[in-house]
């Protein structure tokens, strides 16, 4: 039962990428693009925001130990 549903589910993503590549036609490869350059940008600054965060704590900790 698990195997069809997961079959199933597959089967709905593809039909509607196929109904997303035709709607989009030749702009297609820009969409994408587009998709993971934001999804690469979030991340990114994601990952920047939680070492900022890291270093500053790490730096707290120094400061308050040598006080």
């Amino acid at each position: 039962m698990k195997n069809l549903l997961t079959f199933i589910g597959l089967a709905a993503i593809m039909v509607l990428s196929l109904f997303l590549a035709v709607i989009t036609g030749d702009y297609g490869p820009w969409y994408f693009a587009w998709l993971v350059g934001t999804t690469m940008v979030v991340l990114i600054s994601a990952a920047g925001a939680i070492m900022f965060d890291r270093q500053d704590e790490e730096q707290q900790r120094k400061q308050g130990s040598t006080h």
